[in-house]
């Protein structure tokens, strides 16, 4: 069930050539620092306004997303593109894509910003998720909660992250004033799952069809923001065979998609230990940002070899890790954070925090287990 092959796939890039990245945000910034080590340059394309990706790198065009000429221009300025978030028109990506590469395709962008497309398409795999039924009205909806049942969660089908665009329903909730209050055409309504934890896998996958998964973590969200990512998940939470099951779910959806990139996919684990896929997203991702420290490649650079036409980094993992968030005003405790051993600190460099904003991240490092260790050096302890 691919979503059709690249037709420009080429030889790898050499050092020197352009990488453009659509998107101005903290994603973009570490993407473009990762190109920059292996001699690449970056050229953000993204509307005016604070954009973190454009402070590190000298090449920017600011235009609106669909905005034909500066697309135009920045096509022929670039040897590859790449994006750093889904809520961009994919319509001007396709249009990109009638000049330059673009990986992950057009496709797979118009298939992952759209829920209701997403969840049809993880279905058509085989893949579990939650039960739901996509909403265009307020009838549609009172039928969905009658079938599914309440409590659920109503999301917009698009344009909706870290909690915006979704409302919780329960039993007595009003539908009507539910539907308004998310002032949207097409939504979709998810049963609640009542969850054990929530996890995710980010897979890379190489031009050559390569792929490599990062371990499994587990993700621990405040306010529907991811507030701390837990490298590797607690086997005793999470099993190695639930585990090793969301590995290959990841990688079944990135074959499926005919992935050329990176690919994050979010899902619950039940009281029962069964995995049911909430969201993915093709791109670098939050709960990725420990493999800066604590694996061989990180996640960025991962995404560049990929997307470059490199081949794949390893993935493995040289260090136990907790990411967490600096969110609105917590990274005013930066400088606690930069005298604290074994703690690594990132900043974005965006404007002014907010509540909800996320303005850095922290990562603590951990030793390995001596099991671990025995697997990464090969000897007896």
């Amino acid at each position: 069930m691919a979503t059709g092959r690249d037709p420009k796939r080429s030889a790898a890039l050499a050092p020197g050539a352009v990488i453009g990245i659509i998107g101005g945000g903290q994603l973009g910034r570490m993407t473009a620092l990762a190109a920059a080590r292996l001699g690449f340059r970056s050229h953000v394309f993204c509307p005016p306004g604070d954009a973190p990706a454009t402070q590190v790198t000298d090449r920017a065009t600011r235009a609106a997303y669909d905005d034909r000429a500066a697309l135009d221009a920045f096509a022929r300025a670039v040897d590859v593109v790449t994006f750093e978030f889904e809520n961009i028109p994919h319509e001007s990506v396709k249009l990109l894509a009638d000049h330059v590469p673009v990986r992950p395709g057009w496709n797979v962008l118009r298939i992952s910003q759209d829920r209701a497309l997403e969840k049809s398409f993880i279905k058509g795999l085989g893949i579990a998720t939650a039960p739901y039924a996509e909403i265009t009205s307020p009838d549609a909806l009172h039928t969905a909660a009658r079938q599914i049942g309440l409590p659920g969660i109503l999301k917009t089908s698009r344009f909706g992250y870290d909690g915006k665009g979704q409302q919780r329903l329960e039993p007595a909730s009003d539908l009507d004033a539910a539907w308004r209050a998310l002032n949207t055409e097409a939504a979709v309504l998810e049963a609640f799952v009542d969850f054990k934890c929530e996890i995710s896998v980010i897979v890379a996958r190489g031009l050559d069809g390569s792929e490599a998964h990062f371990d499994t973590v587990e993700n621990r969200h405040v306010n529907h923001t991811l507030d701390t990512t837990i490298a590797p998940a607690d086997p005793t939470i999470v099993p190695a065979r639930v585990a090793r099951e969301a590995e290959r779910i990841a990688d079944a959806i990135a074959d499926g998609l005919d992935l050329v990139g990176l690919l994050a996919v979010e899902m619950f684990v039940t009281r029962d230990d069964r995995v049911l896929v909430n969201e993915i997203a093709p791109r670098p991702h939050n709960s990725g940002h420990w493999t800066i420290e604590a694996a061989e490649t990180s996640q960025f650079e991962q995404h560049v070899r990929a997307v470059a036409g490199w081949p794949l980094g390893s993935p493995r993992r040289l260090a136990d890790a907790e990411m967490k968030n600096l969110i609105g005003d917590e990274v005013r405790d930066w400088q606690h954070h930069a005298g604290a051993p074994g703690v690594k600190l990132h900043i974005y460099g965006k404007d002014a925090p907010r509540p909800g904003r996320k303005m850095g991240h922290i990562t603590r490092l951990k030793p390995l287990s001596k099991r671990h260790l025995q697997s990464i050096v090969g000897s007896r302890w």
